[in-house]
């Protein structure tokens, strides 16, 4: 574990311990997106990792799925993130703000303008989500055009400049947890027949188009991206060249020189070791469902330079202090992660708190 608390560059970034707050939807956010008033204390308060990737963050009004997440493309969002960033730097911490188009994933009802999905094809994900409603189905999004793809890969790269105006120190592109960029790879959620579906180089250029263009307009050394090969989720389904596909993605993301590959894992050993032989530049793991004797075990075993954790972070905002120490952890409360107040967002107690009651 003593690893974990040595120095490590990302990019242009120079981080004082390996510990990353992995990306956490919290809708908190006001209705136009613009971070809440409480988003700054709550990540301030978990500066001390190395690392912050924030929640979700739609680039568009498209790319809105869920209630009341926030945006990065307007100047309130930009203001609103400004005092996150600059909170987070008070307390001596690093912040990506992670750029996440929903897709397919997105309900009209949880949009300001009732907008309907948008996905690589007209492929509903057969799955319910939660909106002021009540669960509902998601309905089936509308196809992009090929025109309009390629203005996507520019709402990208807008709001990856918008976060840098706000103070961010990068931003992580989310291609995971089957969103946008993922229904791309999938041939379940992508039948095109255009330049972005068929193949595996196909099916790959959307991600590689929008990394490109997030790394021209703000740097490489402050863009990241975050994937998950093989996951299973919401009717994602990547196929038996899956694992091609991804081989392929990563080496050509490794010739972009990008900040860092977030990989969440899906148990692909294989793969996971043919990406770590690929990637030459900094990778950070993150496998949900780990127990604290697990921790740290990845960057010692040189699987990654950097972990990444969620509910651990979520539930105790001096994670860092509490695993140096082997002190008891705070349990996260499930009931309070989506929407709400204070409680469960910036009421979680720390050590030093407990220790003078």
């Amino acid at each position: 574990m003593s690893q974990l608390f040595t120095s490590v560059r990302i990019g242009r970034a120079n981080l004082n311990n390996r510990l990353v707050m992995a990306p956490m939807t919290r809708s908190r956010a006001e209705p136009d997106g613009t971070p809440g008033a409480l988003a700054a204390e709550y990540y301030a308060q978990r500066a001390s990792v190395g690392l912050i990737v924030t929640e979700g963050t739609q680039p568009s009004d498209d790319g809105q799925g869920y209630l009341t997440t926030p945006g990065i493309y307007t100047d309130a969002h930009v203001a609103g993130w400004k005092n996150v960033s600059t909170a987070v730097h008070d307390k001596g911490g690093t912040l990506f703000i992670q750029l996440m188009h929903a897709g397919r994933m997105s309900h009209p009802d949880n949009t300001a303008h009732h907008r309907q999905g948008v996905a690589p094809s007209a492929i509903a994900p057969n799955t319910p989500m939660f909106t002021l409603k009540g669960m509902q189905d998601i309905p089936q999004p509308r196809a992009l055009t090929t025109e309009e793809v390629h203005q996507t890969v520019a709402d990208f790269r807008f709001a990856a400049r918008r976060a840098i105006e706000a103070g961010a120190d990068g931003v992580e592109i989310h291609g995971a947890n089957a969103y946008l960029v993922q229904q791309f790879f999938a041939p379940s959620a992508n039948e095109r027949n255009d330049e972005y579906g068929g193949s595996i180089e196909n099916r790959a250029r959307f991600a590689i188009e929008v990394a490109a263009a997030v790394a021209e307009e703000i740097g490489a050394d402050r863009t990241a991206i975050r994937l998950s090969p093989g996951i299973k989720l919401w009717g994602i389904d990547e196929g038996e060249d899956g694992p091609d596909l991804y081989r392929h993605l990563v080496a050509e993301l490794n010739a972009l020189g990008l900040a860092y590959l977030h990989i969440m894992d899906q148990g692909n050993e294989p793969l996971l070791l043919d990406i770590r032989k690929l990637w030459k530049h900094a990778l950070i793991l993150n496998r949900p469902g780990r127990t604290r004797d697990q921790i740290g075990t990845d960057v010692a075993a040189g699987l990654a330079d950097l972990e990444a954790y969620g509910q651990f972070i979520l539930a105790n905002p001096d994670f860092a202090a509490r695993l140096k120490a082997g002190a008891p952890m705070n349990e996260a409360d499930r009931s309070t992660y989506f929407g709400g107040s204070a409680q469960g967002y910036t009421d979680y107690g720390t050590l030093a708190e407990a220790r003078s009651a």
